[in-house]
């Protein structure tokens, strides 16, 4: 009688691994089946469906992996140990240091993975911008501490500072895949960050 099941061999954490890297090199919606079976070794679809019951259940555990893993670079965004300018500027050199590295998929998953795609598959990409807009909060609550405890003055504008530096923490995944390297976008964060120094600025009386 045939054997059926997860082979002896199956390793869920490795396949789970296995399936960030294609679901952050292709997609959420491009990313197949059988690529997701290949990669794990070549497991049967039984197998896949008792291990994970989908794809879309499998993508979610995904991004859990990649969130307390890769995506703790995020976390200095919301590290009240330090200054609000040092945990922006932390945030966004970590972030590119990531995002730029050869060792798996340039870019980042969270925006990546579901930038565009079906109406079907809506709810993913949603998913993934309730993601985004989690750091989003933590840059502009970061921006708020600076102006409640006079890193930055009352009159600082709030939602376009947190709207600046999150667009360009976005941007980092298109330039990363397009090959920029790291040193190009770590000096352009040094110029942004002079935005931060212009806006603390007390002045002249």
């Amino acid at each position: 009688m045939p054997r059926t099941g997860r082979p002896r061999e199956f390793n869920r954490e490795e396949a789970v691994n296995a399936a960030m890297f294609l679901f952050w090199e292709h997609g959420f919606e491009a990313t197949s089946l059988a690529q997701l079976r290949a990669a794990m070794g070549g497991i049967s679809a039984a197998s896949f469906y008792a291990a994970f019951g989908s794809k879309e259940a499998l993508f979610r555990e995904v991004m859990q992996q990649y969130i307390s893993t890769y995506g703790q670079v995020s976390e200095s965004f919301s590290d009240t140990r330090m200054t609000s300018k040092a945990a922006i500027e932390q945030g966004l050199r970590r972030s590119a240091r990531m995002q730029t590295e050869e060792s798996h998929p340039l870019g980042c998953l969270l925006v990546l993975s579901a930038v565009n795609c079906s109406p079907e598959q809506k709810h993913i990409r949603e998913m993934l911008a309730n993601e985004r807009e989690k750091v989003r909060s933590w840059i502009k609550d970061c921006i708020e501490r600076a102006v409640s405890n006079g890193e930055l003055p009352d009159s600082a504008d709030i939602q376009m500072l947190a709207t600046l530096f999150h667009t360009f923490l976005q941007g980092i995944s298109t330039q990363a895949r397009d090959g920029v390297p790291y040193e190009k976008i770590d000096a352009a964060i040094t110029q942004l960050m002079s935005i931060w120094d212009a806006q603390s600025a007390k002045p002249v009386v």
